[in-house]
């Protein structure tokens, strides 16, 4: 067998791991989607956080001291065109893990928050459990907003997909057009969810609101889709937003 074939070899045995693995992380985040409800967050999962890698103030290893402290079962770490932070604490967990694997870890998925247009409105896509070495999301991974077609939704989410990922359309009551318009949209467009339990206020303790909660469960319940949840922390206390 000459180099070239074994090096071939070897890239798809390692690709086709990787995204045997990505597709068992994907069921396994369906089902938690599946069962999310108001209660869920911030104390059970939490599928919207930033880091110092964007626009947050943690670092990787302060958020995952966070998570253990308040014992969450899963989580990602959503961070704007970027999985730098996402990296850095999943190492943090397989080196804890190897050293003490009697102790409970949570679950972490791949997390990133895309800008993109929809219905001529600039909005927040996240992407969920997708491979990050893949090459259809690296153009969404470079630290900012792309320009151009790919700015399109229905590309950021053909490009989710393409990874093996989830995409989720984040806060859909924060934009200039209603949730009654762009949900529907971005259903048309193949998304898998959206963000049904937020706090579009910034109270404390965090606590979902109420009206918009219950106008995007039953918009997701109409277009068969999950209904996700995340405190979209961007301060030091990931039990609030700021």
């Amino acid at each position: 067998m000459n180099s070239y074939i074994f090096y071939a070899m070897a890239f798809l045995t390692r690709a086709n791991a990787s995204s045997h693995l990505a597709a068992q992380e994907v069921a396994a985040l369906k089902r938690v989607f599946q069962n999310l409800d108001r209660s869920s967050c911030p104390t059970r999962y939490n599928f919207h956080l930033h880091s110092v890698f964007s626009d947050g103030q943690l670092q990787p290893d302060e958020i995952l001291s966070q998570v253990i402290a308040i014992g969450l079962q899963g989580l990602a770490i959503t961070d704007h065109h970027s999985v730098l932070g996402y990296h850095l604490a999943q190492d943090i967990l397989v080196d804890r893990r190897k050293r003490d694997p009697r102790t409970p870890l949570p679950q972490l998925w791949t997390g990133v928050e895309i800008s993109a247009e929809l219905l001529g409105t600039e909005v927040h896509i996240l992407g969920y459990g997708f491979d990050p070495r893949h090459a259809a999301i690296q153009h969404y991974l470079q630290g900012e907003k792309v320009t151009g077609n790919d700015f399109n939704a229905r590309y950021v989410i053909d490009a989710i997909h393409a990874a093996h990922g989830l995409a989720v359309l984040a806060h859909p009551c924060r934009y200039r057009k209603a949730a009654e318009d762009l949900i529907p949209a971005a259903a048309a467009l193949g998304i898998d969810g959206t963000e049904a339990f937020y706090a579009y206020r910034k109270a404390l303790p965090w606590t979902p609101s109420e009206i918009q909660t219950e106008l995007v469960s039953s918009l997701n319940a109409q277009y068969h889709l999950f209904n996700t949840c995340g405190t979209d922390t961007h301060g030091r206390d990931m039990l609030s937003r700021v």
